[in-house]
């Protein structure tokens, strides 16, 4: 998940909503020069809702994008789609867009995401998929002219953890002596990621972003927040996930596999280090922003799943003997989910 700014706009108005519906919706017309119906599919973090498109004609189903331009900059979507494309991934084709209006017909991947057929017995034939997608992100998507993904917005993605999950969730501020010990953890893990080649990064590269395509290649969505960054980034996103737990065998082996296609120039120890702190700073991150859903956005859901990302600091900072006061503080029980 990213670290999204704290200002928000006001949610739009049910009336509003309805009206830009109708709205795109002859505007679909006209560009497809049929009639249609509409059903909705989504809405995500942002502003953007997401309709499935039934053409008269009954050829295949598309999707229209509804993105509100005074809410939504389109102009990322268009540019990074284009990069995939341009790379041989499948990110929705993008057919029609209207950036004035906010409008778009895209391609439909289809409603299976990899979270619902990803289990422990089918990951070892679905996982390899994933880890050539990433693989060929890492060296064939340009990252010329993406927003860096540099210490400021590294440690403003670390900040989320005290800000929001210590001090508004378990209201458990930092002492000094221990705000001493997170700055040493920042420093640490934002100068790993700084070492790390720099490619580009889809930064929510998870199961919930993948559209699983039986048979042909995996859909790729919400990439609108692409950034220059490190290379362990996607790839610790998908193997920490959310929803399942592997256990640290199984990690390293992927850690070993995924080292194998990138032949990143340094060796497997590195790498596994790269990751395992690449994972810390996301995780801490992840922690935050469920603490944020809940407290600034009203979005209960998500307070329940930081037990899964705090279990995965606790499994990791162990293996790191300089990072033991800090292992300390997350076990104190004021601290712990």
């Amino acid at each position: 998940m990213k670290g999204r700014p704290s200002c928000r706009m006001p949610a739009m108005s049910a009336e509003a909503a309805d009206l830009r519906l109708e709205q795109a919706t002859g505007w679909a017309r006209r560009v497809l020069g049929e009639d249609l119906r509409v059903e909705p599919i989504s809405a995500d973090a942002s502003f953007r809702r997401y309709f499935r498109v039934h053409r008269e004609s009954g050829a295949e189903p598309l999707v229209l994008m509804d993105a509100p331009p005074e809410r939504e900059d389109s102009r990322p979507f268009l540019d990074i789609a284009a990069r995939l494309r341009k790379a041989g991934l499948h990110a929705p084709e993008i057919l029609h867009f209207n950036l004035k209006q906010g409008f778009g017909i895209i391609e439909d991947l289809g409603d299976t995401l990899y979270r619902q057929v990803i289990d422990a017995r089918s990951a070892p034939a679905l996982f390899p998929h994933l880890f050539e997608v990433l693989a060929r992100m890492a060296r064939e998507v340009s990252a010329q002219g993406l927003p860096p993904y540099d210490e400021t917005l590294l440690q403003r993605e670390l900040e989320l953890f005290p800000d929001w999950y210590l001090d508004r969730h378990k209201k458990r501020p930092f002492s000094t002596a221990e705000r001493v010990c997170w700055m040493a953890l920042c420093r640490a893990l934002i100068d790993s990621a700084r070492r790390q080649p720099q490619v580009f990064v889809h930064r929510d590269f998870h199961s919930c972003n993948l559209m699983f395509r039986d048979g042909k290649a995996p859909g790729i969505i919400d990439f609108q927040d692409a950034v220059r960054g490190p290379l362990s980034y996607d790839f610790i996103s998908l193997i920490w996930d959310r929803y399942i737990h592997w256990p640290r065998a199984q990690l390293e082996q992927w850690m070993s596999d995924m080292h194998a296609r990138l032949e990143p120039g340094f060796g497997l120890e590195d790498w596994i280090r790269y990751c395992d702190l690449m994972g810390l700073q996301r995780n801490l991150k992840v922690v935050g922003i469920f603490a944020r859903l809940r407290y600034r956005d009203h979005r209960q859901g998500y307070i329940e799943m930081v037990p899964m990302f705090y279990r995965y600091l606790l499994d990791v900072l162990p293996r790191y003997p300089e990072f033991s006061e800090f292992q300390s503080i997350l076990e104190d029980d004021t601290c712990a989910p």
